[in-house]
């Protein structure tokens, strides 16, 4: 079971996703539970790679589940691997990128996480701007 808080037009949600099959879900928010369909079936994701964010003084490390890099018609999925907000948007559709390059900066858990680049490449499409709220899984941008 995966759980959100979101907040939508200034009202806070608690969102729980109980199970899912291809083209079904149950859901629940706030509460009340609803049974989504989906028009297409859901494809799995791949195994979750970890990664490890830099200790600072003080703070120990931190180990996060970050999806799978995912190839699209048109080039490469970056993808957040929390739910937070986007803090700070640092490319531009067209520009080229180096792996390892930021592209967003993300805020989650109250702290601020650097999303890089998985690739080298050009930004094909930017999905995201400052202030975004963002899923888990959510696509940042494509780079092609």
């Amino acid at each position: 079971m995966k759980e959100y808080k979101l907040k939508i037009n200034g009202t806070d949600y608690a969102i729980s996703i109980e199970d899912s099959e291809e083209n079904a879900a149950n859901v629940e928010v706030n509460g009340t539970p609803f049974k989504v369909e989906f028009d297409k079936p859901v494809k799995k994701a791949a195994a979750p790679v970890k990664f490890a964010r830099k200790a600072t003084p003080g703070r120990a490390n931190v180990v996060i589940d970050k999806p799978a890099v995912e190839s699209v018609a048109g080039g490469t999925r970056v993808t957040t691997p929390l739910p937070g907000v986007i803090l700070e948007v640092a490319v531009k559709e067209g520009q080229s990128v180096k792996k390892g390059q930021k592209i967003v900066v993300l805020e989650a858990m109250k702290m601020e996480n650097v999303i890089e680049a998985t690739c080298d490449g050009t930004i094909k499409e930017l999905k995201v701007n400052k202030s975004d709220s963002v899923l888990e899984g959510d696509t940042i941008a494509i780079i092609g």
